[in-house]
């Protein structure tokens, strides 16, 4: 069990003490630290509140956070689309539906149970439920990642990724028409105040962040684009299109409509983006390496159709 304990200033006094421990500590859900409270675990000055508590100024607040016991994580003989792949790192063409990394819910199917299969060592700085993860993309976007095998290139691009000198390009399909053929979003992008789990444009409690977007085609009542990350913030592209009023199709989350047509007889879940291309330095030979992507199936069929 570890123990967090914190003082209430006053700009956060009369705050429910749920939402005040889901804004300080924001890797604990709000649903989480309800569940913390409710067993006994958090008290306000030595002595035990409900979720209703509002704290005030100067409260001590201490919450004694349960210790996680992680699943264990086995190899899985789930087919990689591999683009790349060497004793230092691996390049994968990750399918819509697949989540990267085991978490709750989602334990078995992952790319890391794929990948622990296929190679012999990942890298492990982070951690069991993520070896060989650099960086990630959502479960409904697919498209390039490189993964690392071993700790130094872990570490050489990750430092890449920090000082943003990787170059990435996406595709999506997004509703509307553009007024201008290409465009920068810039705005930093943060996590929502009523919902944690969900980002938004933040401009006070934000990171910096910047989306270049071209138009390739357009159509009636979407836009067939291009969005090269100039940073990488989670659902960068995703938050900063629906942030312009051109959500990506089928983002239902932000904003987007479901998508409209049929394939195969359902219709499509999730959001419709491709991370196309994919371009770093490689950390053992110092060499630029740029890898490109096929656009999925599905993806081609909806260009067809529109």
């Amino acid at each position: 069990m570890s123990r967090i304990v914190l003082n209430v200033d006053l700009s956060k006094a009369d705050l429910r003490i749920d939402k005040y421990l889901s804004e300080e500590s924001p890797k604990l859900s709000r649903s989480y630290i309800q569940k913390i409270i409710t067993n006994g675990g958090v008290t306000v000055n030595e002595k035990p509140v409900k979720a209703s508590y509002r704290v005030n100024e100067d409260d001590t607040v201490t919450v004694d956070v349960p210790e996680t016991i992680l699943p264990e994580i086995l190899p899985e003989n789930i087919p990689l689309d591999i683009i790349y792949e060497d004793s230092d790192l691996i390049v994968v063409n990750k399918p819509k539906d697949m989540v990267v990394h085991p978490a709750p819910g989602h334990y078995s199917g992952t790319l890391v149970n794929a990948l622990m299969y296929h190679c012999k060592d990942l890298s492990g700085i982070n951690g069991v439920l993520r070896p060989g993860i650099v960086h990630r993309i959502d479960k409904d976007t697919s498209g390039l990642l490189v993964c690392a095998k071993n700790d130094f290139a872990h570490s050489c691009l990750a430092e890449q990724f920090k000082d943003h000198s990787i170059s990435r390009s996406y595709r999506a399909i997004v509703l509307g028409k553009f007024k201008d053929n290409e465009g920068t979003v810039t705005g930093s992008i943060g996590r929502r105040t009523n919902d944690r789990k969900l980002m938004c444009v933040n401009e006070k409690n934000g990171r910096y962040a910047v989306t270049h977007y071209s138009v390739i085609t357009s159509f009636e009542k979407y836009s067939y684009i291009q969005c090269r990350l100039e940073t990488g913030r989670t659902h960068q592209i995703r938050v900063h299109m629906s942030h312009i009023g051109h959500p990506v199709l089928g983002d239902v989350t932000y904003g987007g409509k479901r998508c409209e047509f049929k394939l195969d007889g359902e219709f499509l879940k999730g959001q419709t983006l491709h991370a196309k291309t994919l371009g770093f330095i490689h950390p053992r030979s110092n060499e630029y390496m740029e890898f490109d992507s096929e656009l999925p199936e599905y993806f081609l069929r909806l260009l067809e159709i529109l």
